[in-house]
């Protein structure tokens, strides 16, 4: 990655050097593309490991979100345990949607869909969403997708999002508290393992 790139960059300058990667993803070995100039290209990051290890089993039907999706292993991985559904990855960077796409067309994933931001239609509601959000993107940017994505779930949905404790994941969940309405959100702390925090927000009305 040079130095002008970030996971967050629409369209890293870098070079590809595109490669391919087994590894296990919903209790099975697949073949996954990956690329510099991305969130993680070395595999799959700890904290997402967290997220794929602790969170219930994904609605079996609907649509599916993850949200700051990179090379996709959170898309595959409910592509692959509830294949009914229609799976939406979602992030603003090119190159990792791309090698989404590739992955997903190799495995045979057809509901998968991988998009910028812009592209998920209007009036698309998620029975669930999963992420490992781009902390590092700051608090104005972080707090601006969150508030655009969560009131998106249906009512009975949940997010699970999964923040590394030492960059803020306790003061994200107060935040996530005060800023959703109480009567339609239930927050709270899902799980924790290996210095990471799974929050669960629940959409109740």
């Amino acid at each position: 990655m040079s130095a002008d790139d970030h996971y967050f960059t629409a369209a890293p300058a870098s070079a590809a050097q595109r490669r391919s990667m087994t590894v296990e993803l919903a209790g099975r070995e697949v073949t996954v593309q990956t690329a510099s100039g991305i969130f993680s290209p070395e595999g799959v990051d700890k904290g997402t490991a967290v997220l794929l290890r602790v969170a219930p089993a994904p609605p079996t039907a609907g649509a599916l979100l993850d949200l700051g999706c990179g090379w996709g292993p959170i898309t595959l991985t409910l592509a692959l345990r509830s294949p009914g559904a229609q799976v939406w990855g979602v992030d603003v960077n090119e190159r990792s949607l791309d090698l989404l796409r590739t992955t997903a067309s190799s495995l045979g994933l057809e509901s998968v869909q991988a998009c910028r931001p812009e592209d998920v239609p209007d009036a698309l509601s998620f029975e669930a969403i999963w992420s490992n959000p781009p902390i590092r993107v700051g608090k104005a940017v972080l707090h601006d997708m969150l508030l655009t994505w969560l009131p998106r779930l249906v009512v009975g949905g949940a997010a699970y999002l999964v923040v590394q404790k030492n960059l803020g994941s306790d003061s994200l969940q107060r935040w996530l508290t005060d800023q959703l309405p109480a009567d339609a959100y239930a927050v709270s702390r899902f799980a924790s393992d290996k210095g990471f925090r799974v929050l669960e927000v629940r959409r109740t009305a």
